[in-house]
C-alpha cells in the first residue's frame, strides 16, 4: 500500500489507461520511518517468536532476526475468560492490579513511546487473539459515560481489546481492530465520536478469507453456485490453537459468514432468500 500500489488517473490522448504510484497523491510515509513496538502476554522477543510460529520462510527469518530479536513485548492485559483456557500456559508477560490501573498503564505506555521515539502520532493495532463477543449491556457498555465506569469498576463484560481501545481513544489514537470480536461496543464507538478519534476494524482479510472472498465473487458473478465452503488453519499457529475453543471460533464464524453473506445476497438467482453455502 504505502510503496507498491497504482491509482488509475484516466486515460491519454490515446485512449491508454494512465496509473500513478500511490504515494504520489496521498502523503504516505515511507515505511523506514515507522517505529514499531507493542504489548504480548508472552514475554518472547519477536525474533525468537519469529522462528517459534515457523509461518515466514528460513533464508527470510535469517533476515529480519538481527533487526527483531532485541524487540521485547511490554507486558499485556490477559483477562481469561475472553480467550480459550489453552493461552494460559503462554501468559507469563501480563499486567497486575485492577481493569482501570491495567488501562492507565497502557495509557502510559503509549505516552512513553511517542516521547521516547518523537513520533508524531501513534497508532494502535490489534493482533492479539480472538476474543469471545462480549454481551452488550445497558449500564455497562451501551455508551461512552457507562463504558468508563464499568472499566473503572472491573465489570466482568468489558474485555482485554476493549480496553485498549479506550485508552486509545483517550490519547488520542487512532485504534484499529484486526480480531473478529465485538470490541467497538456502543459505548466505545460513542466515546470516539466525543473525543474525535478513528476506529476501524473487525478482522483481517489477509489470509484464507481473503482467498474466500475472491474465490465466491468469481463463481457467483460467472453464475456458479457455491453449495460448500470448508476452511483450514495451516499457518494460524497460537491463532488457531485459541480458536479451537468454541466461544472464540464463534466471533470468528460470524465474521467469515458475513464476508460470503455480501456476495451471496448480490445474485437471487442462485440463491433463494436467507439461502447460503453450508
Amino acid at each position: 500500500l504505502l510503496l507498491a500500489s497504482t491509482v488509475k488517473l484516466g486515460n491519454d490522448r490515446h485512449g491508454n489507461s494512465v496509473y500513478t504510484p500511490m504515494n504520489n497523491m496521498l502523503p504516505l510515509l515511507n515505511p523506514n520511518d515507522i517505529v514499531w513496538g507493542g504489548w504480548d502476554i508472552n514475554s518472547t522477543n519477536l525474533g525468537d517468536a519469529m522462528k517459534r510460529s515457523k509461518v515466514l520462510e528460513y533464508d527470510l527469518q535469517q533476515k529480519l532476526y538481527p533487526h527483531m530479536k532485541d524487540i521485547k513485548p511490554l507486558p499485556s492485559i490477559y483477562f481469561p475468560d475472553f480467550i480459550a483456557a489453552n493461552q494460559g500456559e503462554r501468559a507469563d508477560n501480563v499486567l497486575s492490579g485492577t481493569k482501570q490501573e491495567q488501562m492507565e498503564q497502557i495509557r502510559k505506555d503509549i505516552r512513553d513511546f511517542k516521547a521516547n521515539n518523537g513520533l508524531d502520532q501513534v497508532i494502535l493495532l490489534w493482533t492479539a487473539n480472538t476474543e469471545r463477543f462480549s454481551a452488550v449491556e445497558e449500564g455497562v457498555n451501551d455508551t461512552a459515560e457507562n463504558i468508563l465506569s464499568s472499566i473503572e469498576m472491573g465489570e466482568a463484560e468489558v474485555s482485554a481489546s476493549t480496553v485498549f481501545a479506550v485508552a486509545s481513544i483517550l490519547e488520542g489514537s487512532t485504534f484499529i481492530n484486526g480480531s473478529p470480536q465485538n470490541t467497538f461496543v456502543p459505548g466505545v464507538i460513542e466515546l470516539a465520536r466525543q473525543k474525535k478519534v478513528f476506529i476501524a476494524g473487525d478482522d483481517f482479510k489477509s489470509g484464507q478469507t481473503k482467498m474466500k472472498s475472491v474465490m465466491v465473487d468469481f463463481l457467483v458473478s460467472a453464475g456458479i453456485k457455491p453449495v460448500s465452503i470448508v476452511s483450514y488453519n495451516h499457518l494460524g499457529n497460537n491463532d488457531g490453537k485459541n480458536l479451537s475453543a468454541p466461544s472464540q471460533f464463534r466471533s470468528k464464524e460470524i465474521s467469515k459468514s458475513n464476508v460470503v453473506d455480501d456476495m451471496v445476497a448480490s445474485n437471487r438467482i442462485l440463491f433463494e432468500e436467507d439461502e447460503h453455502p453450508d
